[in-house]
């Protein structure tokens, strides 16, 4: 029989743990057969550890990772995947934003032999200047990182054991795992749910966090900055020859001076900006090459505690 790892980071999630373990169990846990659950506490700084020890001492089959501290829900991930034990792993949110029907459905869809299953969003119930970002930043991923990334988005999957194999050999840092499952290129499928907004909690996914994943997205699966860089060079080469051949045309058969400080100090401010953007994305690139060199691993994690199914008999 088939066993399934469900990974749910954890970051800040005290409040809606316990709700949400209800709500698998009235759901999906009585019809997956042989199954586990791995929270991983991502340097959390509130009670969330002592609730996911609660929630392991009253019900089988609960696995507990904590982090050294918070490196993100990337590392997380990688963290619970890298102790997972099933034939197959799903990733779920804890923040109650998605029907854990789903699971079985993805399931289901592995079981007919998909390696990869993604949890699409047909609907987002939630908040429409965020939804609008949400869906320009999928856009903008089809347009110039990976085509097959779905319309809605996912951040949920399900994979088989082969792809989390492939996730733990790349071992990359500042990237982006739902774009490395899509870039294994195993055959997929795809679930769609309606993302409901959340009720419970406050969101952890800040302003600043969303901007490190547009970067990690598109500078570690595409060439489209340093292209940009070569573009615009070339564009503003062009034009300033083009400039050069106006002012000299007009030079020479009207007598116009040549004159313009304000208008050569908006070229040059102009200029200068445009040197140091250039410099900033190449100063990522060496920042991430650095990263990368240093082997540093992607999380630490600080404890384990294997569920009581799996635990000799006195151990606590």
């Amino acid at each position: 029989m088939s066993k399934l790892s469900i990974v749910i980071p954890v970051y800040y999630n005290a409040d809606t743990l316990e709700l949400l373990y209800q709500d698998m169990r009235e759901k999906i846990l009585g019809k997956l057969g042989d199954y586990e659950i791995v929270f991983v506490d991502d340097g959390s700084g509130d009670d969330s550890w002592q609730v996911m020890n609660s929630l392991r001492s009253r019900y089988p089959h609960i696995r507990l990772v904590r982090l050294s501290r918070n490196f993100g829900e990337h590392a997380a991930l990688l963290a619970g995947l890298s102790v997972c034990t099933g034939d197959c792993a799903v990733t779920k949110q804890a923040d109650l934003q998605e029907d854990s029907g789903i699971i079985l459905e993805m399931y289901e869809s592995w079981k007919r032999g998909n390696k990869v299953v993604l949890a699409v969003r047909k609907e987002r119930k939630e908040n429409p200047i965020k939804v609008f970002f949400a869906n320009l930043y999928y856009a903008l991923i089809r347009r110039i990182v990976n085509k097959n990334m779905p319309v809605g988005g996912c951040d949920c999957y399900l994979i088989d054991r082969k792809v989390i194999e492939v996730l733990q050999r790349l071992d990359e840092k500042n990237s982006s795992l739902t774009l490395q499952v899509l870039w294994a290129g195993f055959k997929t499928d795809m679930i769609y749910f309606v993302r409901q907004d959340r009720e419970i909690g406050k969101s952890r996914w800040t302003l600043a966090k969303k901007v490190k994943l547009v970067m990690d997205s598109v500078m570690s699966f595409s060439y489209f900055p340093l292209r940009f860089m070569s573009g615009l060079g070339i564009f503003f080469n062009i034009l300033a020859v083009i400039l050069l051949v106006i002012v000299l045309i007009e030079k020479f058969t009207k007598n116009t001076p040549i004159v313009g400080w304000t208008s050569l100090m908006c070229v040059v401010l102009c200029a200068s900006g445009i040197i140091m953007l250039m410099l900033g994305i190449l100063g990522e690139y060496i920042w991430r090459a650095l990263d990368a060199a240093r082997s540093r691993p992607p999380y630490i994690i600080d404890e384990l505690l294997e569920n009581q199914a799996e635990e000799p008999h006195g151990q606590e």
